[in-house]
């Protein structure tokens, strides 16, 4: 699957879980900067969850992710269900957009004509 991106700001990001001997994780939450804005919950797995070690809450980033899903048998047996997960492998921190330029106010008395 291609690598695709998202941005945003942080909301919230979690302490590292451990979840079994050879697997951990860390995961954050991403509110998008879209025209309708949406928190998705993002996994860093294994050596990945340093990259979070960069960044703050409340930063604006472009997060490089994969898509994951797996298929799985449901536990009554009714049939097949699907897992999907969202995994950063990059982090970058983005810029504040520089402040637009003021606007120069001209005093009265300076000559102009208006």
């Amino acid at each position: 699957m291609s690598d695709n991106k998202a941005t945003g700001t942080i909301k919230s990001i979690s302490e590292e879980v451990q979840v079994t001997d050879s697997f951990k994780k860390r995961v954050f939450v991403l509110t998008t900067d879209d025209m309708y804005p949406q928190d998705l919950e993002i996994e860093c797995v294994q050596d990945n969850t340093t990259i979070l070690d960069k960044v703050k809450v409340g930063e604006s980033v472009e997060v490089s992710i994969n898509l994951r899903g797996r298929e799985y048998t449901k536990k009554d047996g009714s049939g097949l269900g699907y897992f999907n997960s969202i995994n950063a492998w990059k982090i970058d921190t983005l810029k504040a957009m520089s402040a637009s330029p003021a606007i120069e106010t001209v005093a009265e008395g300076d000559g102009l004509p208006f």
